[in-house]
């Protein structure tokens, strides 16, 4: 099972991919187009050209997790943007609300750490 923490460093394609593609044209695109390494541990999330649909690709140490998630009606309207270039980088709770069909870009998450006072 993939789990998404705090630590974890995420990318979001920009621009929309071929959803034909699978794990190793995925790979190649990140190389390739997105500049980056795969084998790295980011979290890389796809969209398909209708933005109906999200991929996501992550490399765990022993092989490479693609997962999907089509949506039943609708489209997923909000898609960050990158002026600086091809990937936008996200943190968890943003892709949460990504994968939720929000925009991550408005969503202000809470502190990852606070002190507690006594009594609480």
């Amino acid at each position: 099972m993939i789990q998404v923490t705090p630590q974890m460093r995420i990318l979001v394609a920009v621009e929309a991919v071929d959803f034909r593609k699978g794990i190793d044209g995925l790979a190649r695109l990140c190389r390739d187009n997105l500049h980056q390494d795969p084998f790295r541990g980011t979290v890389f999330v796809f969209r398909n050209r209708r933005s109906t649909a999200i991929k996501l690709l992550l490399y765990d140490g022993q092989g490479f997790w693609l997962c999907q998630k089509r949506l039943s009606s609708g489209r997923f309207g909000r898609w960050p943007t990158g002026a600086a270039g091809a990937v936008h980088p996200l943190d968890a709770p943003q892709l949460q609300m990504l994968l939720w069909n929000s925009h991550a870009s408005e969503m202000a998450p809470g502190p990852w750490w606070r002190k507690i006072s006594p009594g609480e």
